[in-house]
C-alpha cells in the first residue's frame, strides 16, 4: 500500500477541496510546492545561526533531518517543517557570551531532552494540566517577554549601519504590506535580499570566504558541553516550544477539519528529539514554522510528501560550504533591521495569546502577572547566587507563574476571586509567521 494516495488526477484541487496529509498531488507538482516550503522557512531559518554564531550549513542538515523524524514520530499525519527556533536566541547569545558555543550547545540539548520527556508526558496525561499550570495570561507574558527581552540585541546591530538597517527594516514593511499569498509569507526573506543588496553597493559584504568555499563538503559540527549555571536561562523556552507545537497542531487540524489534539505529544517528543540531536552535533535548535502554515494555507496542500521534499531538499543544500558562507556574508546592519521586525513579533505572539484566550486585564491578578513579568524581562533584570545566574527571561518567567498562582490561590482563599478555568483555544488557524 503507497504511503500517498494520488488527490484526484493528481493536477488539480478543486474549489474548496484540499490535499489531505495522506495524499500527495503528481510528482512533479509536489516537488515543486516541496521546493517552496524551503523557500518559505530559508530566511528565518538562517537568522537565527546569524546571530548566534551557530554554522548554517549544519543548521540547515538537521534542519532537514528533523523534519524527516518529526514526520516518521508523527506518522505522517502533521505535515510540518522543523526550522529554527527564534525563542533560544536570548540564552544561546548569553551562554556565548558567558562561555562558549558548547555550553550553549549543553543548554539546548537538555530543553531538547526535557521537551521529548514532556512530549510522552502529554502522550500519557493529556494537555489539560498545561491551561491549569499556565492560563494564557502566564503563558502570553512569558512568551512577550521574551521577546522583548531582546530589544538591545537589535538595537546593538542596527547601530552598526543604521541606514542598511533602515532600508532593510522598511523592505520587509513594504513586501508584507504589498504582497499576498507566499510572497507575503516570505517578506523577511525579500526585506533581507534588499538589504543586502544595499549593503554590497555600500561595501559592507565581503566574499573572500565565499571564493575560498568548495562546492561540495561536510558542515562543521560542534559538540556540547554542560554548565548548570547556564540552565536557568535556558528553562522558560520550554513554555514557548509548547505554545507553538500546541498552536501548530490546532491550526492544522481547523485546516483539514480534523482533530489532532492526540497528537500534540508526539509534536513536542519529535521536535525535542529533533533539537536534541541537532545540538548534539552543533546545529540549531528546532521548532515549527507558521511560514509553512502559509505556504499549505495558499495552495490548499497538507500532504507530509511535500515535507519530505523539503526535507532532502534542505539536507542537500546542507553538502555546500560555499552556500553556507554566502549566508554568513550577511552584515550586521541587514541583520539590525530584519530583528525589529522579529523580534517585536515574537513579543506580539504574546500579546495575541491574550488576546486569543480573552483574558481579562480589568482583573488585577491578570495586570500585575503580566505588568511584573514583561517589565522585569524588558530590563534584563540579573540574580546571581551560588555559581548561577537568572537572567530577565528565567526570572520575568518565575514572576509570571509565581504572581498568578499566589493571587489566584490567595482570591479563592478569602472568596474574593473565582477560580479562573482554563482559556478556550485560539479561534485563529494561523501560526505567527516568525520563529
Amino acid at each position: 500500500m503507497p504511503l500517498w494516495s494520488l488527490h484526484g488526477d493528481g493536477r488539480t484541487v478543486a474549489p474548496g477541496a484540499i490535499v489531505r496529509p495522506e495524499e500527495r498531488l503528481a510528482w512533479p507538482l509536489t516537488i515543486g510546492i516541496g521546493a517552496q516550503h524551503v523557500v518559505a522557512m530559508f530566511g528565518a531559518t538562517f537568522l537565527v545561526p546569524l546571530l548566534t554564531g551557530f554554522p548554517p550549513s549544519t543548521t540547515l542538515l538537521f534542519s532537514g533531518i528533523g523534519t524527516l523524524l518529526f514526520l516518521t514520530i508523527t506518522r505522517n499525519r502533521v505535515p510540518s517543517y522543523l526550522g529554527s527556533s527564534f525563542a533560544f536566541i536570548a540564552p544561546i547569545t548569553a551562554s556565548t557570551q558567558a562561555g562558549s558555543m558548547s555550553a550553549a550547545l549543553g543548554g539546548v540539548l537538555i530543553i531538547g531532552i526535557a521537551m521529548a520527556l514532556l512530549g510522552l508526558l502529554v502522550q500519557a496525561v493529556g494537555t489539560r494540566w498545561i491551561g491549569l499550570l499556565m492560563p494564557p495570561v502566564v503563558m502570553g507574558s512569558i512568551v512577550a517577554l521574551i521577546g522583548f527581552n531582546l530589544a538591545p540585541t537589535a538595537y546593538g546591530n542596527f547601530q552598526k549601519s543604521a541606514v542598511t538597517a533602515t532600508i532593510t527594516l522598511f523592505a520587509v514593511v513594504l513586501c508584507t504590506a504589498l504582497f499576498k499569498g507566499i510572497l507575503g509569507r516570505v517578506s523577511v526573506l525579500l526585506g533581507v535580499i534588499v538589504g543586502y543588496l544595499v549593503a554590497v553597493a555600500r561595501d559592507e559584504v565581503h566574499f573572500d570566504a565565499v571564493r575560498e568555499a568548495p562546492w561540495l563538503g561536510l558542515p562543521q559540527f560542534h559538540h556540547p558541553s554542560f554548565d548548570l549555571s547556564l540552565l536557568p536561562m535556558f528553562l522558560p523556552v520550554i513554555v514557548v516550544l509548547l505554545a507553538e507545537n500546541v498552536g501548530h497542531v490546532t491550526s492544522v487540524g481547523l485546516m483539514t477539519a480534523r482533530n489532532l489534539d492526540h497528537m500534540v505529544g508526539r509534536t513536542l517528543a519529535s521536535d525535542g528529539i529533533a533539537t536534541a540531536l541537532s545540538a548534539v552535533f552543533g546545529g540549531s535548535p528546532t521548532t515549527t514554522y507558521g511560514e509553512n502554515i502559509g505556504v499549505m494555507s495558499a495552495t490548499k496542500v497538507y500532504s507530509t510528501a511535500a515535507y519530505w521534499v523539503a526535507g532532502i531538499v534542505a539536507i542537500l543544500l546542507s553538502l555546500s560550504p560555499k552556500i553556507g558562507a554566502l549566508i554568513n556574508t550577511v552584515p550586521p546592519g541587514v541583520l539590525g533591521g530584519v530583528t525589529f521586525v522579529l523580534y517585536g513579533l515574537i513579543g506580539i505572539v504574546g500579546v495575541r495569546m491574550w488576546v486569543d484566550g480573552r483574558v481579562d486585564f480589568s482583573r488585577p491578578k491578570n495586570q500585575i502577572t503580566a505588568g511584573v513579568a514583561l517589565v522585569v524581562g524588558i530590563a534584563n533584570v540579573t540574580w546571581t547566587f551560588g555559581g548561577i545566574q537568572l537572567t530577565g527571561i528565567a526570572l520575568g518567567t518565575l514572576a509570571a507563574l509565581v504572581i498568578y498562582h499566589l493571587m489566584a490561590g490567595l482570591g479563592r482563599l478569602t472568596g474574593t476571586d473565582r477560580a479562573e478555568e482554563p482559556e478556550p483555544e485560539p479561534e485563529t488557524v494561523e501560526e505567527p509567521a516568525s520563529r
